[in-house]
């Protein structure tokens, strides 16, 4: 037989998702973290550095009533952010491949 489609819009299973983005300009002098949640691929609220807060409705409310909660995420722009790129800017953004010519 065949395999049963899986796919959200047609099995009944909803999808919850968050994913963390590290916006770095001119290396680090200025870092932007975002927190983005997503339930059935809609973006419903998010965490965003710039502002301090979470931006959205009704769960962005009761996070931004939890000092600790904030105070953890305020933090992610050094302890994930930045600590990531110190890792990973060897491999990724001080990698240099000499130009080649093609005959």
């Amino acid at each position: 037989g065949t395999k049963p489609d899986l796919s959200p819009a047609h099995s009944g299973v909803f999808q919850e998702m968050a994913k963390g983005e590290c916006h770095f300009i001119n290396g680090t002098d200025r870092v932007r973290y975002l927190l983005r949640y997503f339930y059935n691929w809609q973006q419903y609220v998010h965490f965003d550095s710039d502002v301090g807060h979470f931006v959205g409705e009704i769960q962005a409310r009761y996070w931004n009533s939890d000092p600790k909660r904030l105070e953890y995420r305020r933090a992610e722009v050094d302890r994930y952010c930045q600590h990531n790129y110190k890792c990973f800017s060897p491999f990724l953004v001080n990698r240099r491949v000499p130009p080649s010519s093609s005959q």
